[in-house]
């Protein structure tokens, strides 16, 4: 009989867990993410990168699901991962500029495709969710504090 209690208490315990695990990599994705939009946003007007003749091109961070077979045979829900940072394929803005040292000989230079405001407003969403996940992480952790004094 302990032996199932044992057992079905590991499950509830990694069940409690499970959320805490959750909440940490929406913590790492979320990083990763503003560490992304801030090198955009440092990169705005940068028309040359080095080694090559193009300027920055913006990048944005894919996430995809951590999937888990349970021992039911159901798929759960594990978490978020990032899937890799792709860099946008959208044009270049234009502007004729001619005395700038990178201008071509339209006298056009190419700038990053890369809208601050955008990316200002996709910095306030990544941080708010990290806050968030944040917060998760320390209600689970002020839940496991109150578990273990009330088991004294």
């Amino acid at each position: 009989m302990t032996t199932i209690y044992g057992r079905r208490a590991n499950l509830a315990l990694d069940r409690a867990f499970r959320g805490m695990r959750i909440a940490a990599t929406a913590l790492d994705a979320e990083r990763a993410r503003i560490d992304v939009i801030t090198k955009n946003i440092a990169n705005a007007r940068t028309t040359r990168v080095p080694g090559s003749d193009e300027p920055y091109r913006r990048e944005e961070v894919a996430f995809a699901p951590i999937l888990e077979r349970a021992a039911n045979g159901r798929i759960e829900f594990m978490g978020v991962r990032i899937d890799g940072v792709l860099q946008d394929d959208a044009p270049f803005e234009e502007v004729f500029d001619p005395n700038h040292p990178d201008a071509n000989d339209r006298g056009v230079v190419l700038y990053p495709n890369v809208n601050t405001m955008k990316e200002m407003a996709d910095l306030v969403t990544a941080t708010r969710a990290y806050e968030a996940s944040l917060t998760i992480q320390e209600n689970f952790e002020r839940m496991a504090e109150r578990a273990l004094r009330m088991a004294e």
